[in-house]
């Protein structure tokens, strides 16, 4: 059987940013413990979520955080997947996830390519363009189990970059994502089922824990659904983790016996401006 076992860590976020990434290790190391083949922190797992706290914690690659998170992976024989952290490059910041093998080597990186800018009336206002940069690739990573696909939240909005990841082989599409308490009651749950439908694929969404007196409180709720659109996994707003097996032969199955991906006509689907 070609199974893999994901541990979603859904931690709630501290103005300390070391004490942010013991936390993370000590979820880290539980699920390591427990057999977790990947771990996957959530996005901003290091920063309040905030604009004005993104140049204030942004560390260049190689940093603090990104030596100990390559030291976490590397102890505990694990996959990590680092959720997300700002990091700086010269003068930018960007909303970036670093992943590393077991051997504790960064196997890739992921910068959000959408930035969250929303005025929502009578609800959430943000603009992560105030102090963020947006990156311009979609990712993928390899792993002895196969391809995974990389977004980090707002990315995951728009069905074209999931489409991309799963023709670039992406068996789960992982999202480090913190959507509010506006845009999570109406929209999470329906996009990571939708996701999951459209591309026959499993995708697993995790987040912060809940925090009432954090200026953006996430929606928490980390979740996981299958490629027949089955949620398999959905955590409370309390902070915690979730160590989920996925069924990497199930997905195989459903796609060969409802071949939606074969049966796309790539020959008609043309966008023609008026």
């Amino acid at each position: 059987m070609n199974k893999v076992k994901i541990g979603l860590v859904q931690m709630k976020v501290q103005e300390d940013k070391r004490k942010n990434v013991k936390i993370a290790k000590e979820f880290i190391e539980r699920i390591a413990k427990e057999g977790g083949d990947i771990a996957i922190l959530p996005e901003m797992f290091n920063c309040p979520y905030n604009t004005v706290n993104f140049p204030i914690y942004a560390e260049e690659e190689g940093g603090e955080t990104y030596r100990l998170l390559s030291d976490l992976a590397r102890e505990n024989n694990i996959y990590l997947v680092a959720g997300s952290i700002p990091e700086k490059e010269r003068d930018k910041v960007y909303n970036t996830s670093y992943i590393f093998d077991r051997r504790g080597e960064k196997i890739g990186k992921h910068r959000k390519m959408h930035l969250f800018d929303i005025d929502v009336e009578g609800g959430q206002r943000f603009k992560e363009s105030d102090t963020l940069t947006a990156g311009k690739e979609i990712t993928v990573f390899d792993t002895e189990f196969g391809k995974f696909g990389l977004v980090i939240c707002y990315d995951f909005r728009f069905p074209e970059v999931g489409r991309i990841l799963v023709e670039k082989g992406a068996k789960a599409i992982i999202v480090p994502a913190a959507f509010n308490m506006t845009t999570g009651p109406a929209h999470w749950e329906i996009l990571f089922r939708t996701r999951a439908l459209d591309n026959q694929v499993y995708t697993i969404g995790v987040a912060p824990a809940r925090d009432e007196n954090s200026s953006y409180i996430s929606y928490a709720n980390s979740i996981v659904v299958s490629p027949w659109g089955d949620v398999i996994e959905r955590m409370d707003e309390k902070e915690g983790y979730r160590l989920v097996e996925l069924d990497l032969d199930y997905l195989e199955k459903v796609r060969r016996e409802l071949p939606l991906l074969k049966h796309r006509r790539t020959d008609v689907y043309k966008l023609e401006l008026m």
